[in-house]
């Protein structure tokens, strides 16, 4: 059975489930009378934001974007201050889901009603790298702690302070994630308990900040979903099943989660100080070239750097050369004269760049696009056919990343390679070259957006 008829059916099912449920499930006759799914979130890069362009994005709006998708109905989200005044909004019958990076625990599961497991984390002691890292518990005695209210981090505090009855924290109902980690950076506070996923994300920004010990074993994330919800839960468990075989779900976590584990301090620290003294001198270029061939200036800015760390006159043993790190072919097809001339360089690169976005067949997923053209960019266009052909060989999608990038790595192996029409490909580093791009974008995004 194809994909198109396996989704077919799944929809047809969808249909059946919301018209022959909807009088005994209320939820599902809620959707169903309101054509909307009703999402509670809260703002977070892990969760739900505007992203630069204001559109909305994070995971857990990409998550339940696709489930209401997969009902025929639109999806509405209504954002928290915090998490107590969400679960309570749930309870209340205000929503249909609450979706937030929701830790599954024994305490929540009397009070609230799971729905399948979507992702596996562990909470971990953050603290400031220039203090000395506690090592267990005992150690954070003696240290001030911050931590989110009625989060599961107070739950595990709670457990822990049976045994360490001299352990103290506050917790904060006012102030984020991100700014409960400003205020370990400011040194107003030790220590905080986060879960990994979050620390993964929010590390490349606060690079002064370490990961001292785990303080769990590892938790499941899941949504949250109405007390008398039956029907639907098995709706929204049947697609979670569903989601496992046709890797939905694991193309929206490689599109959040896929690069963030490049992170080194030393790097880190250096680009966020070449964001203040380098980028200025080419900024304005960035930005005017970037509108003539409507990309984003921050990801134009962000390849830059990762070809040539903003250096105008760098030059390569293999002879490329500039900001973009052009051959000399390259530059002589896209009309650049002087490589090592800064906006000469930034229009070269752009040039190619969207010449090649549009080579990219229209089956290819819309937000994949770009990580394709910048594949072919890197490793050249018949490579990425190649790999292409090679993931339909495979049973893979040819049409999106998350595929793609576990593809390409083989066109470097022989056994593989050598069915293929153009032969051998240091097919790792498109993969890494993207990652790192994707990366010092979004560094640069929340560099600018803080000031």
């Amino acid at each position: 059975m194809t994909r198109l008829i396996q989704s077919l059916v799944f929809i047809t099912c969808a249909a059946c489930v919301l018209i022959s449920c909807s009088e005994t499930d209320p939820v599902i006759n809620d959707i169903r009378r309101q054509g909307k799914l009703i999402v509670l979130t809260l703002n977070s890069a892990t969760t739900y934001y505007l992203g630069p362009d204001d559109a909305p994005t994070g995971f857990e709006y990409d998550l339940t974007k696709a489930l209401a998708e997969s009902l025929g109905v639109e999806v509405e989200y209504k954002i928290a201050d915090n998490i107590e005044e969400m679960l309570s909004a749930i309870n209340k019958g205000d929503g249909h889901i609450a979706a937030a990076g929701l830790t599954r625990t024994d305490v929540r599961e009397q009070s609230y009603l799971f729905g399948p497991d979507y992702k596996t984390v562990q909470q971990q002691v953050v603290c400031h790298r220039q203090t000395r890292l506690p090592k267990d518990i005992n150690d954070l005695l003696s240290r001030s702690i911050l931590i989110i209210a009625e989060s599961s981090y107070q739950e595990a505090l709670l457990e822990q302070q049976k045994s360490h009855p001299e352990l103290q924290w506050e917790t904060t109902g006012e102030l984020s994630t991100e700014q409960v980690l400003e205020k370990m950076i400011n040194k107003e506070v030790d220590c905080t308990v986060v879960d990994s996923n979050i620390f993964s994300l929010n590390r490349r920004y606060y690079p002064a900040l370490k990961e001292a010990f785990p303080f769990s074993e590892q938790q499941s994330l899941a949504w949250v979903l109405p007390r008398k919800s039956a029907a639907f839960k098995q709706y929204v468990s049947d697609w979670f099943a569903k989601n496992e075989n046709n890797a939905t779900l694991n193309i929206i976590n490689e599109r959040y989660y896929g690069y963030v584990d490049i992170f080194d301090f030393y790097n880190n620290h250096v680009y966020l100080n070449r964001i203040k003294t380098r980028l200025p001198k080419y900024e304005t270029a960035f930005k005017e070239v970037a509108e003539q061939y409507q990309f984003p200036w921050t990801l134009l800015a962000a390849q830059s750097y990762q070809e040539s760390h903003w250096n105008a006159g760098a030059r390569s043993h293999t002879g490329v050369r500039g900001l973009m790190m052009l051959t000399q072919t390259t530059a002589k097809s896209m009309g650049i004269k002087k490589r090592t001339d800064p906006r000469q360089s930034i229009q070269g690169g752009a040039k190619y760049l969207q010449h090649m976005l549009k080579r990219i067949p229209e089956d290819v997923a819309a937000e994949d696009r770009i990580w394709f053209a910048l594949a072919a960019y890197n490793v050249g266009f018949a490579h990425l056919l190649d790999a292409r052909k090679l993931a339909r060989d495979l049973g893979k999608s040819p049409s999106t990343w998350h595929d793609i990038k576990e593809v390409l790595p083989l066109l470097s192996q022989k056994k593989y390679y050598k069915k293929l029409k153009y032969g051998y490909a240091r097919g790792t580093e498109p993969v890494k070259y993207i990652d790192r791009i994707r990366y010092y974008q979004d560094v640069l995004v929340n560099a600018l957006a803080v000031g």
